[in-house]
């Protein structure tokens, strides 16, 4: 399986192919490529532009996903960037509804690593909703998927149910790479939050210079269908309306939980590693 890029700030962000969901990632930051961010990370304008963006990846992603064995997914035509300026026109100063599914968190493990001599792993696991089908294997105490929920059931969608088809999945461990050197592994859990957050850590990153912890303790936001929008409640309150003012159906959420669960080590020019881990829940940086 050979991973696909985009590039983003002089840097190149690599995921799983499809069926995985990290084209929606690299879609929308393909979009966000051409825009100036603001300089104030907290700046709803900013904020703005990132949902609009992400939007319009999930859109892309929900419409020509499915399993490439069965039928064609035009993952270098999404990747093209000429096609990215085409849908960068469609983001005006005002929220709008792109016609996608409905994100939802659910249960999975990601972790990275990395050692001396330049080696490292992004890496992810996850028997999806409920933490599975509850069917185990006789004799091995391995639990099977259940991400055949993932199918949809509209005729002559590329993710129709099928036999022997593989549905359109969440799992996307991610990478990042600058003039063909490795930079670092990265990844969100949650679901269809996991494009969201890879977006969210990559912009915080390249755009605003935080290290990996700040990266990931930064509040966050999810987009969750139509003009909908969860934000944590540690995002100021003023840039919540301000959103809200721009159309968005800004809601605040109170578990953070619901907003993902990540790790990331980078590394710099020196060769020094840095690394982060999620602050929303268990798990720690250790070095050897």
């Amino acid at each position: 399986m050979q991973p696909i890029r985009a590039g983003y700030k002089d840097h190149d962000v690599w995921e799983i192919p499809p069926n995985g969901q990290g084209i929606a990632a690299l879609v929308a930051l393909g979009i966000l490529d051409g825009l100036d961010l603001p300089a104030r990370r907290d700046d709803e304008r900013g904020l703005h532009l990132q949902i609009e963006a992400m939007k319009l990846g999930f859109a892309d992603a929900h419409r020509f996903v499915g399993d490439p064995r069965h039928v064609e997914v035009p993952t270098d035509a999404l990747l093209d960037p000429a096609y990215h300026a085409r849908r960068r026109a469609l983001i005006h100063e005002r929220a709008l509804p792109p016609q996608a599914g409905d994100p939802a968190s659910h249960g999975t493990v990601y972790l990275c690593a990395a050692d001396g001599e330049g080696g490292m792993v992004s890496f992810i696991q996850s028997n999806y909703m409920g933490f599975g089908s509850g069917v185990v294997v006789p004799g091995t105490g391995v639990g099977l998927h259940n991400r055949g929920h993932n199918f949809t059931l509209e005729e002559g969608h590329p993710n129709e149910l099928a036999p022997g088809r593989r549905p359109y999945h969440t799992i996307i461990p991610g990478f990042l790479t600058r003039e063909d050197r490795a930079v670092g592994p990265f990844g969100v859990m949650g679901g269809f939050m996991q494009p969201q957050g890879h977006l969210q850590v990559v912009v915080n990153t390249l755009d605003y210079g935080m290290n990996p912890q700040e990266a990931l303790d930064a509040p966050r936001w999810q987009w969750t269908g139509g003009l909908t929008v969860e934000v944590e409640h540690a995002l100021p309150a003023q840039v919540a309306r301000a959103l809200q003012d721009r159309g968005h159906d800004v809601r605040v959420q109170l578990e953070s939980g619901a907003f993902g669960r990540g790790q990331i080590i980078w590394r710099d020019d020196r060769g020094v590693l840095t690394g982060g881990s999620e602050g929303r829940t268990d798990g720690q940086v250790a070095a050897f």
